[in-house]
């Protein structure tokens, strides 16, 4: 829904804000007063476009900003149109191009009259609204599609390309071959090959530091000093069976035991510990092998052993690639097979759900001031019937038009209200303009009820000039010219309940003051507040 619309230096605006509610809101003015002007105003927010002649003269710039509520959350949507060069959009204070703008406008409003922003005007929509209207399922017909884009991708991943294939097979041979023969089986097979080496690279050092602490333990080294183990013997055979002492004797004599386990270690690494060249030269080979393996499959042995599981895997599927394209062939000749089902039977739907959505839009048209219109949905012939055209045949004896080349604004924009009260789905807020040309008597109380029906699910702005549909609004903004410093300005003001009675009586008669033109006013308010409530 549109909040606020803030307007500068635009046409005849010099600063506008507008501050709107829910429901159905008119704008009125005097012909040239600049209620158009707001509609441009809207129509260059959502990406319209940007020309620099409706700039105000002697403004270096026009700017449009528009506070929009969207599933609870707010929008802001703002444009600048300089003088000179390119016109600047933003979304959420975010500088973005036009086709943000018009994207993002897409699914906040909707413009009817003589505007290009009119979503209902695109193919897409139109197509869309039919579906909608007729209950047409196209699920069947997109996963058809979706499973005959997944079994093409499967045939492209084969290798259609023989002479492709071969040279895969030939690389996944010479890769498979080198892992292979690297006779692979541990992941960790490296962290004990680099301890086997640091054991084996400097083992002659490894046995005589194993010899001196082991004479450091048992004093076999010659010193004077008693050696550990017989020193800590000693202290245990102090302190044995003395109760203040016996938790220093539980401590001691696990240190006793810990220490001889130290010592016969030591003794074990002096005695096998030796050295073997043939054997490290062994160890550092596998382990450059290793190294190589690694750097061309994976980070680690276990990339490369999952490399090599791949690698097999693959080369099974192209050699059976001709098996498997046989089968993928057949599946695909039933998956076209359903597709082609799937999109006649919803041609099928499209195209009998076309003729009730003609005469539903027509029946509201003939209670909209055209009794002889007449309304067409075309449907292509080539399934799935993607060629949805929405026609208008305004007068007797003329043929029916698409809709975008239908030439009269105001015919144009009751179209589009007739359409819009057949279909459920459309954008929050929805604007017309011109929606009463050529309209007056009952046709007008039509067109003001049909707003005001639009209105209980939309919020709906309408330029209007008639007061019978404006009396219908919720809401009335009025639009007046005023002279300012020399020169024209248009201004804008929501009226309350007693200025919407001068305003329409002003539209009436052309007499705001006028007592006759009053009680009309008030007459036509409360019959049309009298229908709301219906």
């Amino acid at each position: 829904m549109l909040l606020e619309l803030g307007v500068r230096d635009l046409g005849v605006i010099d600063r506008v804000s507008i501050v709107l509610g829910p429901g159905m809101t008119a704008l009125t003015g005097e012909t040239g007063a600049g209620k158009t002007l707001l509609v441009e105003a809207l129509e260059l927010l959502v990406g319209g476009r940007a020309d620099p002649v409706l700039v105000r003269p002697g403004a270096d710039e026009a700017i449009v900003e528009g506070r929009f509520e969207r599933a609870g959350d707010e929008v802001v949507l703002a444009r600048s149109i300089p003088t000179a060069g390119r016109s600047r959009g933003w979304l959420d204070a975010r500088m973005v191009p036009a086709s943000v703008l018009a994207d993002t406008g897409a699914a906040l409003v909707d413009l009817h009259g003589q505007h290009t922003h009119q979503s209902l005007l695109a193919q897409a929509a139109q197509r869309a609204a039919l579906d909608t209207f007729g209950g047409v399922d196209r699920a069947p017909v997109d996963e058809a599609r979706a499973r005959l884009a997944e079994i093409d991708e499967s045939l492209a991943g084969l290798g259609g390309d023989g002479r492709a294939r071969a040279r895969e097979l030939d690389l996944l041979a010479f890769q498979l071959e080198e892992l292979d023969g690297a006779g692979l089986g541990d992941p960790d097979e490296d962290e004990a090959l680099a301890r086997e080496e640091n054991a084996l690279a400097d083992a002659t050092a490894h046995r005589e530091a194993a010899a001196t602490a082991l004479a450091a333990l048992r004093g076999d080294g010659g010193g004077a000093s008693p050696a550990a183990v017989e020193a800590l013997g000693t202290a245990v055979d102090a302190v044995a069976g003395r109760a203040p002492l016996a938790e220093v004797e539980t401590r001691l004599r696990s240190l006793e035991a810990e220490l001889a386990d130290a010592a016969t270690e030591l003794r074990q690494a002096h005695e096998h510990l030796e050295d073997d060249p043939a054997r490290l030269a062994v160890v550092r080979d596998r382990r450059q092998l290793l190294a190589g393996l690694r750097r061309k499959y994976g980070d680690t042995l276990a990339d490369v052993l999952a490399f090599a599981e791949t690698a097999r895997a693959r080369r099974a599927e192209l050699e059976s690639h001709e098996e498997r394209v046989a089968a993928l062939e057949d599946e695909r000749e039933r998956a076209t097979a359903a597709l082609v089902a799937a999109e006649a039977a919803l041609g099928a739907s499209r195209r009998a759900a076309a003729p009730r959505l003609a005469r539903s839009v027509q029946t509201n048209l003939r209670e909209l001031a055209m009794p002889r219109a007449h309304v067409e949905v075309a449907v292509g012939g080539t399934d799935p019937g993607d060629d949805v055209t929405f026609m208008l045949g305004a007068n007797p004896g003329e043929p029916a038009l698409p809709l975008t080349k239908v030439a009269s604004g105001g015919e144009l924009s009751r179209a589009m209200l007739a359409t819009r009260l057949v279909l459920s789905e459309a954008p929050p807020t929805l604007v017309f303009d011109e929606v009463d040309a050529g309209v007056g008597g009952e046709a007008a109380l039509a067109v003001g009820r049909a707003l005001a029906a639009l209105a209980g699910h939309h919020q709906v702005l309408v330029v209007t000039h008639l007061p019978q549909v404006a009396a219908f609004a919720d809401h009335q903004v009025a639009v007046r010219k005023r002279e300012r410093g020399g020169r024209t300005v248009a201004e804008v003001a929501s009226l309350d309940d007693s200025a919407r009675v001068v305003e329409l009586s002003r539209m009436l008669s052309g007499r705001p003051e006028s007592p006759t033109g009053r009680d009309h006013a008030e007459e036509l308010l409360t019959a049309a507040a009298r229908e709301r409530r219906r």
